[in-house]
C-alpha cells in the first residue's frame, strides 16, 4: 500500500497540469477582494469575507469539480497505456489500487483548500477588509481542513466511476451533474448526497451568515450518508476491477 501511493506521488511529479489545476484555489478569494473592493466595505465581518471566499463556490463546484477532474486524470493515463494490465499480473490489490488513488485525492483536496485559505486571508488583510485576528484565522484554517477532508470523501464515488470505467467523458459529466445536485438538494434534502451531507457538517454551527437550510442539523445521519455511498461504490469499484 505503502509503495503504492509512494508511486503515485512520483507520477504526479511529471503531470504539470495537476499542479495548475491548484491556481482555482485562487478563484474565489480573488472574487470576494474585487467584491468588497467594489462595494467599498472597510472593518468586513471575517466570516462574511470568508463565506464568499472559502465557504461557498469554492465548497460546492470548485474544488468537486477539480477532484472530479483530478480523478479522472490519476487513472485515464493508466487505462490508455494498459498499465492496469501490468498491475494486475504483479498482482496488486484492487482495494490497495483503489485507496492509494483516493489517499492522493485527500492530501490533493487539503493542499487546494489551505492555498485557498492563505488566499483569503491575503485578500483579506492586506487590503484592509478584515483586521488579522488569530481566532477568526484558525476558524479558516479549521473548516478550510474540514472541507478539504469531506469533499475528499464525497468524491469517493466519482473516484470509484472512474476506475471501473475506461473513458473519461463519463465519469467529468458525472463530476459536473454531481455538483449541479449539490445546490438543489441544499434545498429538497440535505442528506441524500454525501456532497451536500459534507457541507452540513462543515456549516454544523450555523454560524455562517446567509446559509438557509432546509432541514434541522442531523450530524449522524450525514455521516451515515457519506459512508454508504462510499462503502457502495468501493463494492462496486472493487467488483468492476475484478472483472477487468
Amino acid at each position: 500500500m505503502l509503495k503504492l501511493i509512494e508511486t503515485e506521488f512520483l507520477k504526479l511529479r511529471r503531470r504539470k497540469m495537476v499542479w495548475l489545476m491548484l491556481l482555482a484555489s485562487l478563484i474565489m478569494p480573488f472574487m470576494a477582494f474585487l467584491l468588497f473592493n467594489y462595494r467599498g466595505d472597510t472593518d468586513v465581518d471575517p466570516i462574511q469575507f470568508y463565506k464568499w471566499s472559502a465557504f461557498g463556490y469554492t465548497l460546492f463546484i470548485i474544488l468537486p469539480v477539480i477532484l472530479g477532474i483530478f480523478c479522472t486524470m490519476l487513472i485515464h493515463e493508466e487505462k490508455q497505456s494498459d498499465l492496469l494490465k501490468q498491475l494486475w499480473i504483479v498482482p496488486v490489490s484492487k482495494l490497495a489500487y483503489l485507496f492509494s488513488k483516493f489517499f492522493v485525492v485527500l492530501l490533493y483536496s487539503v493542499v487546494f483548500m489551505l492555498i485557498t485559505a492563505a488566499a483569503s486571508i491575503l485578500f483579506s488583510v492586506l487590503p484592509g477588509y478584515v483586521e488579522f485576528e488569530w481566532g477568526s484565522i484558525l476558524y479558516l484554517l479549521e473548516r478550510c481542513i474540514e472541507i478539504g477532508v469531506l469533499t475528499a470523501f464525497a468524491m469517493l464515488p466519482v473516484l470509484a466511476i472512474t476506475a471501473s470505467r475506461k473513458g473519461y467523458v463519463l465519469p467529468v459529466c458525472v463530476t459536473l451533474v454531481y455538483a449541479f445536485f449539490g445546490f438543489i438538494f441544499m434545498s429538497i434534502n440535505m442528506y441524500l448526497i454525501p456532497l451536500t451531507s459534507s457541507a452540513v457538517i462543515v456549516m454544523r454551527n450555523k454560524d455562517i451568515p446567509g446559509i438557509i437550510f432546509a432541514q434541522d442539523i442531523n450530524l449522524p445521519l450525514a455521516f451515515l450518508c457519506i459512508c454508504v455511498w462510499d462503502i457502495v461504490s468501493v463494492l462496486l469499484a472493487k467488483i468492476a476491477l475484478k472483472e477487468k
